[in-house]
């Protein structure tokens, strides 16, 4: 074996090979998972448990070819990454807050308020990870209507028409 083959062989960083192993990993705990949901056939012959067991051998099946491209030199068509050296930690914080004060407060102030609350956070956030001005209140209102005209006709959908039941503040089922 020349130097060439070695040097391609060894040529991968080590966050690689962890991303086919996590992968493989992720694959038998959706596997191992999908043994709990009954086999009883529904409609069309297949039962509840048919796509978690779809989804854990697509996985596994990422996750092997992850780990032969590694090891056969690494991702060669890889781009170089794009954006900064290091996360924007303050970005982070507001698409996190966004998500977690949605999580904690869609029970007490409905489905539509609190998506309107996680898009304006999240917005925000991505603003600042451009490097651009988050906004202002003017701003910060906007993008409250917008998710607001976002979350409305989505909880109008899953409630009206497909009858499934999301957190609202009133008991007439439109906000």
């Amino acid at each position: 074996m020349d130097s060439l083959d070695t040097r391609s062989q060894t040529n991968h960083r080590p966050g690689q090979l962890a991303m086919g192993i996590g992968a493989l990993v992720v694959a038998a705990v959706l596997a191992w998972g999908a043994m709990d949901i009954p086999s009883d056939a529904g409609y069309a012959g297949v039962g509840p448990n048919f796509l978690p067991w779809v989804v854990s051998a697509a996985l596994a099946a990422c996750g092997v070819m992850l780990i032969r491209e590694v090891l056969t030199g690494g991702y060669r068509q890889m781009e170089e990454p794009s954006g900064a050296a290091r996360g924007d930690w303050r970005a982070l914080a507001w698409v996190s807050a966004g998500i977690l004060l949605n999580a904690a407060l869609i029970t007490t102030i409905g489905f539509i308020l609190s998506c309107s609350l996680c898009f304006m956070l999240a917005v925000r956030g991505l603003r600042a990870s451009e490097g651009k001005p988050i906004g202002d209140l003017r701003q910060t209102v906007k993008d409250a209507v917008t998710g607001m005209l976002i979350a409305a006709p989505v909880y109008w959908l899953f409630t009206k028409l497909l009858a499934v039941n999301l957190p609202g503040i009133t008991a007439t089922g439109w906000i």
